[in-house]
Order: C-alpha cells, then sequence, then structure tokens
C-alpha cells in the first residue's frame, strides 16, 4: 500500500499493517494535520522520504520484510532534519533507548490513547520547526532573499528581524497548517495572516477576521456555526456562521486566548472533526477552513493557569509565529513614521513632507509599548495640528524622550547650532514659554530670546 495525498504532507507513516495506516490516517485528519502519506512497504521507505518533504516519519519498528531500526538509522543518517516517531507493540525499554540514540524524537506503544499520538506528532513537528528556524537564523537572512516580495508590499519593514518573519512566512503558506501568531498588541498579526492567506492555495477563497473576545455563550455558536429559521424567537431565516462564510478559506481567529473556556471545547471539536451542526439543525455540514489564530499574551501560561486548553493549542500549533514588538526593530520606525504621514497627510488635505531631524530623532528614541499601530496615532494626531510643511515634535501629543544634547542618535557630534537651539528649547519649557526668565537663565537679552526663537523655529 503506497497513498500519496494530492497536496504536499509534513507526514509519512510507514507500517505493514494496513488496517492501522487506515486507522492513523483517520486520526491525523480528524485533528486537523494534513492528509498523511501512507506506506506499508518499508523497503520504499528512504526512496520515497528522498523525493518528497517530509517533516516526520511515524514508524513501525516490527515489520516483515526490514527492520524498522535499519530505517531509522538510515532515515537520521541520510536525512537528519526528518524529526522519526517509532511505534512498536512491545513495551521494551532497552528497544526504546536504542530508537532515541539512533535520532527518534519519541518510542510509544500501540495501542496508546489518540490524545497522547496527536500530542506527541504536534510536539516533534515544533521541534522541526524550531531546528528549521535555527538553520535559518544561522544564516542572516535579508528582503533580497524573499521568493514573492510582491506578497509583503503592505508591510513597511526594513529592519532584518522582519526579513526573518518573512521568510518564515513563505515557507509556512504554501502548506495547509493551523498557524498560531504571537506579539504584543499592535505589532500587525493579522495584516501578516492576510500574507498567509495571500500566498496560500486558498488565496482566492475568503479571508475571516474575527475577534474572539467579542463572543459569549451562545452569541459564539450562532456568530460561529449559524442557524436554520425558526432554531430561537428571532430567527426569522437561515444564517451561514463564519465557519460556513470562511469556506474554503482561511479563518482569522485574533486574540483565540480570550475565547471562555467554556466554548473552546466547542471550537476544538470543529477543528478536530471538520464539521459542524447549524443551531436548530439536524443536518451535519463540512468544514474547510484553515485555522490562523493569534494571541497577545504568553499561552503556554494560560495552559499552565487553566485559562486556555492545552488540546486546542496543538490544534493551533503546527506552526508558530512571532512578531516582534517595534521597539525590537528600530530600523523600521522612521519608515512607517513617514508612510503614515504620507497617509495622514492626504487624507486630511495637507501638505506635510517630512519630520524634522529632531522628531526623527526622538521617535528613534522611543520604546512604542502600543507599537506600530501606537506610531500611527502619534503621526495621525500631529498632523491634524502641523502648521507647516514639515512635521515637528511639538505637534506631538505625548512626551518623547530626549536625545542626549551634545550626540545625534547614530552618536556623531552636533553641529553648535543645533546645541544651541535645543538648549533654548529646553530652557524655554523649563520657563513654560516665558521669554524674560528665559532670557535671565541664559545669560542674554530679552531681544536675542526672540531673535533666537525665530531663527530655530522654536
Amino acid at each position: 500500500m503506497e497513498l500519496l495525498p494530492h497536496k504536499s504532507t509534513p507526514i509519512l507513516v510507514i507500517d505493514d499493517d494496513t488496517g492501522l495506516l487506515t486507522s492513523i490516517h483517520a486520526v491525523l485528519v480528524g485533528a486537523g494535520f494534513p492528509e498523511p502519506a501512507l506506506l506499508s512497504d518499508g523497503r520504499q521507505a528512504l526512496n520515497l522520504i528522498k523525493k518528497h518533504d517530509f517533516h516526520l516519519v511515524l514508524l513501525d519498528l516490527m515489520m516483515p520484510d526490514i527492520d524498522g531500526m535499519e530505517i531509522l538509522k538510515a532515515t537520521k543518517s541520510h536525512f537528519p532534519h526528518v524529526e522519526c516517531i517509532v511505534f512498536t507493540a512491545v513495551d521494551d525499554v532497552e528497544t526504546a533507548i536504542e530508537a532515541v540514540r539512533y535520532g527518534a524524537y519519541d518510542y510509544l506503544v500501540k495501542g496508546l490513547n489518540n490524545e497522547k499520538l496527536i500530542i506527541t506528532i504536534n510536539h516533534a513537528l515544533e521541534r522541526y520547526s524550531l531546528r528549521q528556524e535555527r538553520n535559518l537564523l544561522a544564516h542572516r537572512q535579508t528582503f533580497a532573499d524573499l521568493r514573492h516580495p510582491e506578497a509583503f508590499q503592505s508591510l513597511v519593514a526594513h529592519d532584518t528581524a522582519m526579513a526573518m518573519v518573512f521568510r518564515q512566512v513563505e515557507a509556512i503558506a504554501p502548506t495547509d497548517y493551523s498557524v498560531l501568531i504571537s506579539g504584543e498588541s499592535g505589532t500587525g498579526k493579522e495584516m501578516l495572516a492576510k500574507v498567509i492567506h495571500r500566498l496560500s492555495s486558498r488565496a482566492e477563497n475568503p479571508f475571516l477576521p474575527v475577534n474572539m473576545a467579542a463572543f459569549s455563550g451562545s452569541l459564539f455558536e450562532d456568530e460561529f456555526f449559524g442557524h436554520t429559521k425558526g432554531a430561537y424567537t428571532n430567527a426569522l431565516g437561515e444564517k451561514k456562521g463564519f465557519l460556513e462564510e470562511a469556506q474554503g478559506g482561511s479563518l482569522f481567529l485574533d486574540e483565540i486566548t480570550e475565547l471562555e473556556l467554556s466554548l473552546q471545547g466547542k471550537m476544538l471539536r470543529v477543528i478536530e472533526e471538520k464539521e459542524l451542526y447549524r443551531l436548530g439543525s439536524t443536518r451535519l455540514r463540512n468544514v474547510d477552513v484553515r485555522f490562523i489564530a493569534a494571541t497577545n499574551r504568553d499561552i503556554l501560561d494560560e495552559i499552565k493557569n487553566g485559562r486556555f486548553r492545552a488540546d486546542l493549542f496543538y490544534r493551533l500549533n503546527t506552526c508558530t509565529l512571532t512578531l516582534p514588538p517595534l521597539r525590537e526593530r528600530r530600523d523600521d520606525i522612521l519608515p512607517l513614521a513617514g508612510h503614515f504621514l504620507k497617509i495622514h497627510a492626504t487624507r486630511n488635505g495637507k501638505t506635510i513632507n517630512d519630520l524634522t531631524p529632531e522628531l526623527a530623532q526622538c521617535l528613534e528614541a522611543y520604546d512604542f509599548p502600543g507599537n506600530v499601530r501606537e506610531l500611527q496615532n502619534i503621526i495621525a494626531s500631529a498632523v491634524l495640528v502641523e502648521p507647516s510643511d514639515r512635521l515637528h515634535l511639538e505637534s506631538i501629543g505625548i512626551p518623547l524622550p530626549q536625545p542626549a544634547a551634545e550626540k545625534t542618535a547614530n552618536d556623531t557630534l552636533l553641529p553648535l547650532d543645533e546645541v544651541e537651539r535645543r538648549h533654548i528649547r529646553k530652557v524655554l519649557e523649563a520657563t513654560h514659554g516665558d521669554r524674560a526668565r528665559t532670557a535671565r537663565i541664559l545669560g542674554i537679552n530679552l531681544s536675542t530670546v526672540y531673535r533666537k526663537i525665530k531663527r530655530y523655529g522654536l
């Protein structure tokens, strides 16, 4: 028996028992994994692994025509990046130790519960992903390495930290895996999810974003599963839920950790079974949706504290992406500021072409706890009050950290005029704009203060 899915798959299952192969196939598909490849003749294993990009091999150790341990040794020798899970009917400690010594990720006994199998496979795939990430990190990634740069045009990015994320997106997007995107609020998780969808085989079908914090109780079931006419008092007609609306496409579950614990099981069942009932209906409907989830919380901490189901996490966590906060990608701050300046100046009918050097330096020194979203809001509000054709620090509605007076952001010495301008501005701020008092502190006459204010545009 040799069964290869039409789409590429990360998992190959090898066992001479075709009934067991069929059973594992059903378990994996039901758990939300892509359809696995199946092989009953272990002698063909290495040729098959060589031809296909498998991430994980589930391997029976006891087969009539070839020793499974030999397949394991050969696989790890020729394809060390491929994770291997071995399973056998005999629970033997020495055999388990030998398998692990040869590179097996885990050793499982046949007849174990499906939950254990699924968890182990998830962990093995996670380790594969982590190893691939480390391999990427070993080679400095640039935007020139992108195969589909046009897909990322909506994301303003110059920092190499984002080049790494984009390369990971290109690797993940063509698969049908569930994806978990983690990152602080305002980092652009939904925009990244759209790129994943755009680069996938589902690009021609819907991308539907849903904020999970907005739903509770019966509202969740109605909005996600839909209802039939007469399902409840105000159900005057049939309604598709989000899952059916996204059919064939991608459903983006934003802030997934906000979903009530009591409702997480309902979501889990749909992901596992790929089917649903509308409220008030006994007709079973198939669900063909790719799930992309996002969270700004530490999801492992949520699981530890009993606020999020571990089994739902494993279903969603086949692939993980982490978006760095803006303070860790400082090369993006000024390009993003310029991008938002152009948008909001045009929107408000203003001709504001650039930022003053002082504002640029202050933005680069700021940590942006609200990330890209905060930067956009800062620029948008400043544009409204800016009277000139350049955006000044004075138009910013929040206090920003001041760079050291004697140095610029790139650590070069400042011209004397710039040092003088900054010092006068600092004294004016301290005196709340009192020109006479400013003159006394600076040791110059009042007319000179006015002249300096005019000269420096203070």
